[in-house]
This record gives structure tokens, sequence and C-alpha cells, in this order.
């Protein structure tokens, strides 16, 4: 176990990952000291496990919510009681052992050498991966890169990503969006908007089969309408600050 940080925390919002998130947190305690796992209204009994393991584990807390609100409700509740408890940073990853836990660190020390900006984690596709989401990615992308005229996004959909806390917060409290599977794309969008500059660092990602224990909650027509509407209001959004955006790139 390392020694715990003050300032920056692992998050790991989970819903419905069945075991493999066990593996993960253990595989994330192994590199980083604080864990907090926030538990979205799971029902598959992972809570237990994971207060279980938490019980014997002071670097690991668990926050349970009652229902399923989705993946950005669940990351501000846990940024908000990380910004009470005196953090400033998180790093996010999803529960079911998609991400590398053995690139904590070196993503930690980014964020800790350039505490302003936010550390993006850009997806490295081993052979296997299904080509319906390497290939359906590169819209979601395309469309991120145009809504912040190119300030560097590698991938804007990938959740393995340090977060500055107090700018992510402000910007979901003054939105009603940003809550489920839409977080992770208008997150970076809207941090660029905000001045946070993204520094992009390669990281392979794993899609597990169902014999693996892997465990799906995209949905693709639902998840892909999600996304158009979201990108329809951030393009909204980005002509509206065109002006603003174009001058700060000019000045470099």
């Amino acid at each position: 176990m390392t020694e715990a940080s003050t300032t920056h925390l692992v998050l790991i919002p989970s819903y419905n990952p069945g075991p493999k998130v066990l593996d993960t947190v253990r595989a994330a305690r192994a590199q980083w000291t604080p864990v907090w796992v926030v538990v979205d209204g799971s029902t598959d009994g992972s809570d237990r496990a994971l207060r279980e393991m938490a019980a014997s584990d002071p670097g690991l807390q668990v926050i349970v919510l009652p229902q399923n609100s989705g993946k950005g409700a669940a990351v501000l509740e846990g940024i908000t009681q990380a910004a009470a408890a005196g953090f400033t940073h998180a790093l996010t990853m999803d529960s079911d052992g998609q991400h590398p836990a053995d690139l904590i660190p070196a993503f930690m020390a980014a964020s800790q050498a350039a505490p302003e900006a936010m550390v993006l984690g850009k997806p490295v596709f081993a052979a296997d991966a299904p080509a319906l989401r390497v290939n359906g990615r590169k819209v979601s992308n395309g469309w991120a890169n145009l809504e912040t005229l190119w300030m560097g996004i590698g991938d804007s959909l990938y959740g393995f990503r340090v977060y500055p806390i107090l700018p992510l917060i402000r910007i979901m409290r003054g939105n009603r969006w940003m809550r489920r599977f839409d977080f992770d794309p208008e997150a970076v969008v809207r941090l660029c908007w905000a001045g946070v500059r993204p520094i992009n660092r390669d990281a392979p990602v794993r899609y597990f089969r169902a014999d693996e224990g892997g465990v799906s909650h995209f949905k693709y027509l639902r998840d892909n309408t999600l996304l158009t509407w979201m990108h329809t209001r951030l393009f909204l959004g980005f002509v509206m600050r065109l002006p603003l955006l174009a001058l700060r790139r000019l000045r470099g």
C-alpha cells in the first residue's frame, strides 16, 4: 500500500459491476491511497462486498447511493464529499477492470506537476477490441475537438483521467446535464471552455467478454441518442463562446 495522499484520491463510480469491482479496487489500492468507491444504487450485492473490504482497510471508503442516478451523478457526489475532506484532485476509473490501475501513480504524478490541468487517458486498444466501440468514439472525439477549437482533447470518452475537483464541481452545479453516460465527454469540453488545459497520456483499455466476467451497461440506441443531444447542446454553446475561444487560441 502507498502512503496516503492528502490532495489526490482515486474515485471509482460503480453500478452493478459484478465481482470484477473487487479486483479493480484491490488493484487500485495496491497503487494508491486513498481509494473511494461510489456505489450508484447497485442491486448485485457489490455494495456489501465492498463494505466488508473497507471495514478492514482504512485506505478504502465506500459511499452508497440509494438509487441509480448515473455515472456523472455518482462522480459529483464523490467529488463533493472529497472537496469537503480537503482533496483537490480525483482520478476517475471504471469499476469493471477495463482501466489500467498500474498507471495510477504516473497519472497522479502528471497531475501533481501541473495541478491546474486535467490529465486525460488516451486509449490504446488491443487487437480484439470491439470495432463498433473503437470506431464509434471517433465521432464524439471529432465533435469535442471542434467544440473546443482543438484545444487538445485526445479522447473525449475514456474515463481514466484526473480532474481538478473545484472547477468540475462548479461546472456540474451550473447545469442539469452531465449526470449519466454524457458525463465524460461533456466534462472535458466544459472544462476546456473554463480554461482547464488537457494533458494526454496513453493508457491501454481492455474489454472483457461475458465469460471473463465483463459487464457492459452501454445501450447503443439510448446512449448514442444521449450523446447526439449532448453534442447538439455543446455545439450551440460553442457558437456562443466562439469569439472568446478563438481569442484564447490566438493568444496561445
